[in-house]
């Protein structure tokens, strides 16, 4: 009887151990699987959204960044520059009806903020990436400043609105984003309203 206890015992510790050992095989085993199905330190990077501090950015100027492996444009309007929006009449889509704008930039300036205008910088017609021509008669006489693309000659007005008659169909993109200062914006993040928090 003293035998049969002692193999009970030895059964039951065997199995323990047994059991213990297999639980952790299975959590050694189940943790790279685990891992490999969240995104990489690279893939996060690559849609984390952007930082950009835009304080010495000057008016009349342009800033490119990268998000999301896309050029993205903040231009510093001046007043004179914001004066031209309501001189186009030509504009396809003028009040932004199509939707690639977050609520709080559909406006006549398509920004949340009257003098910071926020646009992928990517032609909507084959994705060429449009030039600056800012100042009025650069492109032609009647040219009152803005962008134009020299893949296929689509042109944009000051708020990246597309023009009539032109291969692009749509207005640029503004991306989701927020400003947490006068001098800071954060491409990537937005709020509802894009009001500065």
């Amino acid at each position: 009887m003293a035998d049969e206890q002692v193999d009970r015992d030895r059964r039951q510790f065997l199995t323990g151990l047994t059991t213990g050992v297999g639980a952790a095989g299975a959590a050694v085993a189940i943790v790279p699987f685990v891992a490999s199905m969240t995104p990489s330190a690279r893939a996060k990077a690559a849609g984390a959204p952007v930082e950009i501090d835009i304080g010495n950015l000057k008016p009349g100027k342009l800033l490119k960044v990268e998000w999301r492996g896309k050029p993205v444009w903040i231009v510093k309007r001046t007043q004179e520059m914001l004066d031209t929006l309501d001189a186009v009449d030509e504009l396809a889509d003028p009040q932004s009806d199509v939707e690639q704008q977050p609520g709080y930039a559909q406006n006549e300036f398509r920004s949340i903020k009257p003098d910071v205008l926020v646009l992928v910088g990517l032609c909507t017609h084959l994705g060429c990436s449009p030039i600056d021509k800012f100042e009025p008669g650069e492109l032609d006489s009647e040219w009152p400043g803005g962008f134009f693309c020299p893949c296929h000659g689509s042109k944009f007005d000051l708020a990246g609105r597309v023009y009539k008659g032109v291969p692009a169909p749509t207005n640029l993109v503004v991306p989701p984003h927020r400003f947490l200062s006068d001098s800071r914006v954060v491409i990537g993040l937005d709020t509802e309203e894009g009001e500065l928090t």
